[in-house]
């Protein structure tokens, strides 16, 4: 099993199979879900099993944030190419309303901005968010994040931020 970062408060790692249900119920609750795309549990079950076959593909995918001491289930974070622009990379995060306001968020897109710049040569690391998500934005922006124009999709608009190799803070 793969980590992808650890510290003295928590670590970056494949999910295993038995973790299955850590991570559905991290998406039961409604304010964690508030700004994702709706998702079905049926759909959350296939998101996981795609997770764990990505592992063996390459750098990129789904993975798990655990406590480093008690071994407590944060929350998700993902890695991934960015679908809407060629050569970039996009994070993304979620983590449990109990760990919300603690500085995790920021940590772990520093984190996967760092794994970003060490594990691929691409150069630009992406995050999107929605419009009415001001926490989110915050914790990119303090994660050394940019904001740049909206990004305008068909069925709607996200704040969009980057961040590049040579400004990354890691």
């Amino acid at each position: 099993m793969r980590n992808l970062h650890q510290d003295q408060s928590f670590i970056i790692r494949e999910f295993s199979s038995e973790e299955q249900n850590l991570f559905c119920a991290l998406f039961e609750d409604t304010e964690v879900t508030k700004y994702l795309p709706y998702r079905s549990p049926e759909q959350y079950m296939e998101m996981f099993e795609i997770a764990l076959e990505d592992y063996s593909k390459g750098p990129f995918g789904r993975f798990g944030i655990f406590n480093s001491e008690t071994n407590d289930f944060i929350g998700m974070c993902l890695v991934r190419a960015f679908a809407d622009i060629p050569g970039q990379m996009e994070i993304g995060y979620t983590l449990g309303k109990e760990y919300w306001g603690k500085g995790i968020a920021t940590k772990v897109s520093r984190a996967l901005v760092k794994y970003c710049f060490s594990a691929t040569g691409g150069n630009e690391v992406v995050a999107v968010t929605d419009l009415d998500n001001i926490g989110s934005q915050k914790v990119l922006e303090k994660a050394g994040f940019r904001r740049l124009d909206n990004l305008r999709r068909t069925d709607r608009e996200l704040a969009y931020y980057k961040v590049e190799r040579s400004e990354a803070v890691i």
